[in-house]
């Protein structure tokens, strides 16, 4: 069982940057973030391969976030730059087996989620 704990996360202007950690319990193959807009299903935002560092990004977040890993610790960091209104949400951190499972919404694991608001 593989846990993922996040950090990170808050309250900004519109415009502005925040970063989100996810440490985990071990490595896994794929980590990556969904999210979950009040009222809305949760979202793919972004995965990583653990191993090869390939990523895959939802074209809604492309050249505005960005997502590193640190082999060193099991971590993974989302920093999110030019946020909008519409990035408001709950943000999980989710590991899977397989990158391409976790793009598809096939999770192995959840963390609990950290908050992310943006102000107009």
């Amino acid at each position: 069982q593989v846990q993922l704990v996040e950090s990170g996360g808050g309250l900004v202007q519109a415009g502005g940057s925040l970063s989100l950690s996810c440490a985990a319990s071990y490595s896994i193959y794929a980590m990556g973030w969904f999210r979950q807009a009040p009222g809305k299903e949760r979202d793919f935002v972004v995965a990583i391969d653990y191993e090869s560092e390939k990523t895959t990004y939802a074209d809604s977040v492309k050249g505005r976030f960005t997502i590193s890993r640190n082999k060193a610790n099991n971590a993974v960091y989302l920093q999110m730059n030019a946020l909008r209104p519409e990035d408001t949400a709950v943000y999980y951190c989710v590991a899977s087996h397989q990158i391409a499972r976790m793009v598809k919404g096939d999770i192995d694991y959840w963390g609990k989620g950290t908050q992310v608001t943006v102000s107009s």
